[in-house]
């Protein structure tokens, strides 16, 4: 069984990574649907909490069917990252989880996310005070180091580990490597292979199919995987994986009814947690990725991401539907 803190996941737990403008409760809801272990908000800037800036509150949003669930937290400051705690700790989740992986410039270049892999002594000591901020288990997502010449994921963890994070999930790239090549889960493998390392190990890194989630799993002996852009648009991975893992069976692919349920579920939850405006704007950027791969959609698409109310986006996802029924008889 692993755990974090009093968190059981299961023996082989399949976590949602945080991802912006991705991982927010609408999204949340269709790979909780899934059978999606463990999962976390968005990250959520340390500096916009404390200036209690809309954006940034309202990712602070958690709702009871989500358990687990972790905040992730980031930031350049340690005082108000240890701030930032205090007021996640205060929104209920079951922890709080520290970004050290983001490698966007955005971020990166303010001595956030993944920069803080250049400064292992302040990545340090800004977790330390996190820890002793809150009640709750904290944890961390990181890369494997800056570039090439400082992948010090190993000293990381250890470091990490002995200032009381309960878990800590690796993307298997530098900072320097964006998300270009391959992930490599051999470093992540040694971390998990370090006698010192008691904590439960997550890999991260190009999981995209059941197969793939076994041969890591077998190959680099981590506690659980952890999935990123292959759940956008795509929320059943997380159910084909775990029966892949449990059957050696290989589910089918979700059909056209499921497709146009889970993305009008997404849609409806989008709307009751934006409203009717930001619902269906926001909603634009996930179409594309449910109907993947689809013949003849191209009209749909486009009726999709013109429509500007509500209604419009139901009577579209009617056509689209009925259309494909009738090629399906």
């Amino acid at each position: 069984m692993v755990k974090i803190g009093d968190i059981e996941l299961g023996e082989f737990p399949i976590l949602l990574a945080p991802m912006e403008d991705v991982s927010d409760p609408p999204f949340r809801y269709v790979c909780k649907q899934n059978g999606v272990d463990l999962m976390y908000t968005e990250f959520i800037s340390s500096e916009g909490l404390i200036r209690d800036a809309a954006k940034s509150t309202q990712k602070l949003d958690i709702f009871e069917y989500e358990r687990p669930i972790g905040i992730q937290l980031f930031g350049s400051e340690i005082e108000s990252m240890k701030e930032a705690a205090e007021i996640a700790t205060a929104a209920k989740p079951n922890l709080i989880d520290i970004n050290y992986g983001c490698p966007v410039k955005a971020v990166a270049c303010k001595g956030a996310g993944a920069a803080l892999l250049q400064d292992i002594p302040k990545m340090v000591e800004m977790t330390s005070e996190v820890v002793k901020s809150t009640h709750l288990p904290v944890t961390v997502k990181t890369r494997l180091g800056w570039d090439d010449n400082t992948k010090n994921i190993v000293e990381v963890a250890e470091r990490l580990q002995d200032i009381g994070i309960q878990a800590l999930s690796i993307h298997g790239r530098t900072r320097k490597q964006m998300y270009k090549g391959e992930a490599d889960w051999t470093l992540i493998a040694e971390v998990k292979d370090n006698p010192r390392i008691h904590i439960p190990i997550f890999g991260n890194g190009d999981v995209d199919s059941p197969q793939k989630a076994l041969e890591n799993k077998n190959r680099f002996g981590v506690d659980g995987i952890m999935i990123g852009r292959a759940s956008i648009g795509n929320p059943w991975i997380f159910r084909e994986i775990k029966h892949y893992l449990k059957t050696g069976e290989i589910l089918a692919g979700p059909s056209m009814e499921e497709r146009i349920e889970s993305c009008r579920k997404h849609f409806d939850k989008s709307l009751e947690w934006k409203g009717p405006r930001a619902g269906v704007f926001e909603m634009r950027r996930h179409y594309s990725n449910y109907f993947k791969g689809l013949d003849h959609f191209k009209n749909f698409r486009t009726a999709l991401v013109t429509s500007d109310t509500a209604e419009e986006v139901y009577e579209v996802m009617e056509k689209i539907n009925e259309h494909y029924l009738q090629l399906a008889d």
